[in-house]
């Protein structure tokens, strides 16, 4: 992302990456991030795998739930071939299987669930009791004072604009990480107004959902991705859809890992609209591998 663009095009930038391309019959086109190089983010294949399944699948039904399998990093050289399958189309829900390709190999497999919207019982967690975001700092903002102490090689990648702004209740300190609970609270929209499309925004939020889960469970072992060692990547992702919300107003993210071992952890989180709303929640294990160095 170019770190000359204001936070209107920041946004509308992300909309035109998730915005899948149709080259035929439920076969469709992710593009590449502009300025993207190396390893491609998790939440850009899981939000255009999202985007190709709800191209697919007329109103009045929409995604409420998505479940992914992570198989081989994807390459910021080429863009993303999404096939979905149509697995079934019922009166109430419909199920789409979406199989994202590059160079001929499969890199993400994803289950995705649609319902038509109906009503039911009613209840839901409460939203943890946290600063607003509007006394928080932006994480950019945190990165840039410690930015000659960044260590080189990932010293770009951190401080590059995001097209979604982060503000963490808790800063992590990445130079001298120490043990802490596994718990972590974050306020995240996108950086400016995009239009009225619900598909976006449910994209969007999926895009979103990759930033920190992983992180939460290496908050107990006092290290982060860019420790000596480390090796840190997604296997799964899935995201839950409640209910409707918009991605360019603010939304805490909750996060917590009640376990961690064999090299892998699970980590769960938790979506809140500003007004205490529960709009979405998510899971993921991921491998968290030191090797000695």
């Amino acid at each position: 992302m170019n770190q000359d663009l204001s936070p209107e095009l920041l946004a509308q930038q992300l909309v035109t990456l998730l915005d899948v391309e149709q080259i035929d019959t439920d076969l469709f086109r992710g593009a590449r991030q502009p300025g993207g190089e190396g390893r491609v983010f998790g939440g850009q294949v899981i939000a255009q795998a999202l985007q190709a399944a709800q191209r697919s699948t007329d109103a009045p039904k929409v995604a409420h739930s998505l479940h992914a399998y992570f198989m081989r990093p994807g390459d910021e050289d080429f863009p993303i071939i999404f096939r979905v399958v149509r697995d079934f189309e019922g009166r109430s829900f419909a199920t789409r299987r979406v199989i994202a390709m590059q160079r001929g190999q499969p890199i993400l497999n994803m289950a995705c669930s649609f319902q038509t919207p109906e009503d039911g019982f009613v209840h839901q967690d409460a939203m943890p009791g946290v600063p607003a975001p509007e006394a928080l700092a932006n994480e950019q903002d945190l990165l840039a004072r410690i930015a000659d102490q960044l260590p080189e090689r990932h010293r770009q990648r951190m401080l590059r604009r995001r097209p979604v702004e982060i503000r963490p209740v808790s800063p992590r300190d990445w130079l001298s990480p120490r043990d802490a609970a596994p718990v972590q609270h974050v306020w995240f929209r996108l950086a400016g107004r995009i239009g009225d499309d619900p598909a976006m925004h449910r994209a969007v939020v999926a895009y979103a959902s990759d930033f920190g889960l992983l992180g939460t469970g290496l908050l107990p072992h006092g290290v982060t991705w860019l420790s000596p060692g480390m090796q840190v990547a997604s296997l799964d992702h899935a995201l839950w859809l409640h209910e409707s919300f918009r991605a360019d107003e603010w939304l805490l993210y909750t996060m917590d890992s009640p376990w961690a071992g064999h090299a892998r952890g699970f980590n769960r989180g938790r979506i809140f609209t500003q007004d205490g709303r529960l709009v979405a929640s998510a899971a993921q294990e991921g491998l968290m591998r030191q090797r000695q160095v």
